[in-house]
């Protein structure tokens, strides 16, 4: 076994396919088995234990598994196309020309997939929208040279102590929850900037949430100074953005014009808004 192992997965360079085919394979069963104990267990009316699989809610919204593998997808495709042996293979440029069109169709639709529901037209498929141009954003950072952790590989490679690298490591692992942290702040572009800028997960994680995020939701309720403030921050910063918007929209419609200012309050009324209670505990496995 180990000889067949050795010569004919590891020698031929077929180990990475084994891999794939494995995480395929287990993933596949452990998820089936997941869905099945969750439909069990909400056809005997019992509650979950902290412990036990669950389905993931996010204000109010069900994110079904199909999400995070379609983003886990985007994100290993778009890894492997970058990190080709020297980018000149004409079959590897052929194969990232597919995964671009492939990318592109399946995004076009992430609002679909991610309300399971034909929200195309709608205000909610805006989130294929966003899903885009996170797409071009990091596709386009990775072209001008720049990688995720990039800020941390200087720093690892100064020292050869074993404390330096032990504390350089655990600053890297940490920038993944700060991620986490700051997209649940409702700062999108912030968090998918950091991974690259890494100061700017430091400032995300620690500054306010936006009044409508996860985030707000889960913690500001119970503290109506936070909320007040981050409601106060939101009208500020998003003051330009809403007079921008309803001047372009006017340009657009063929009578360019300043919008006034009972407009863009009405609009800045809609646009912001604090997040509503929790009505459902917050689930942490599908």
């Amino acid at each position: 076994m180990s000889r067949w192992f050795s010569h004919d997965i590891v020698d031929h360079g077929r180990l990475p396919l084994l891999c794939c085919l494995i995480a395929f394979i287990l993933t596949f069963f452990v998820t089936r088995t997941f869905v099945r104990l969750i439909r069990h267990r909400k056809q005997a009316g019992r509650p979950p234990k902290w412990w036990e699989p669950r389905n993931v809610h996010i204000g109010g919204l069900h994110i079904h598994h199909v999400t995070f593998g379609v983003v886990l997808v985007m994100l290993s495709g778009l890894t492997l196309v970058t990190m080709s042996v020297n980018g000149r293979e004409t079959e590897m440029t052929v194969i990232a020309v597919c995964f671009g069109i492939g990318a592109a169709l399946v995004l076009d639709e992430y609002a679909l997939i991610l309300h399971l529901s034909d929200v195309y037209w709608e205000e909610d498929g805006r989130t294929s929208v966003d899903a885009v141009f996170a797409a071009v954003a990091v596709a386009g950072l990775l072209i001008m040279g720049l990688h995720p952790l990039m800020f941390f590989f200087p720093i690892w490679h100064g020292r050869d102590s074993f404390s330096w690298h032990v504390a350089v490591g655990s600053a890297m692992a940490l920038t993944l929850p700060m991620a986490v942290v700051t997209v649940l702040k409702g700062k999108v572009w912030t968090g998918l900037l950091g991974m690259f800028i890494v100061v700017l997960l430091v400032i995300g994680a620690v500054r306010l949430s936006r009044p409508h995020a996860p985030w707000s939701r889960w913690r500001y309720n119970a503290q109506p100074d936070k909320m007040r403030r981050a409601l106060e921050r939101e009208r500020k910063w998003r003051r330009p953005v809403v007079q921008a918007k309803l001047w372009l929209q006017s340009a657009i419609a063929g009578t360019p014009r300043l919008p006034d200012e009972r407009t863009i309050a009405a609009q800045l009324d809609h646009d912001v808004h604090p997040a509503p209670p929790p009505t459902e505990p917050i689930l942490i496995a599908q």
